[in-house]
C-alpha cells in the first residue's frame, strides 16, 4: 500500500467505531491519485465532521502528503448503501415553513 493510503486507512481507523469496514481504493491516472473511501454507514458523520470540516482537514493533510511524494491526491468518500434517502418523508418533529408560519400566526 501506498503511504498516501497507509496514512488515510490510519486517521480513519482512529476516528470510526468499526475500523474493520474501512474500503480504500486508490486509483492513479493523469489527474493524480484518487483515493475512494468506504466506511460504515454508521461512521459517516465521524469521517465528515460538522460542516464537512473533518473531511476537509483530511482532503488537506491528504494534499500534503501527496506534495512530499510529488503526486497530486484527492479524496472521494462514497456514500454508503442505504445512506442518504433524499426522498424519505419528512419526519414527525420536522414542521414546513408554511406550518410554521401559520403557527406563529404570520
Amino acid at each position: 500500500m501506498e503511504k498516501d493510503a497507509e496514512f488515510l486507512e490510519y486517521v480513519v481507523k482512529g476516528l470510526v467505531d468499526h475500523p474493520e469496514a474501512v474500503k480504500i481504493n486508490r486509483t492513479v491516472d493523469e489527474m493524480g491519485v484518487l483515493l475512494s473511501l468506504d466506511v460504515h454507514p454508521e461512521d459517516m458523520g465521524k469521517i465528515i465532521g460538522r460542516s464537512g470540516n473533518t473531511a476537509k482537514a483530511m482532503r488537506i493533510l491528504l494534499r500534503v502528503v501527496g506534495m512530499k511524494n510529488n503526486a497530486r491526491v484527492n479524496l472521494k468518500i462514497n456514500e454508503p448503501e442505504g445512506g442518504r434517502k433524499t426522498d424519505a418523508p419528512q419526519s414527525a418533529s420536522m414542521k414546513s415553513v408554511d406550518d410554521v408560519m401559520e403557527d406563529l400566526k404570520l
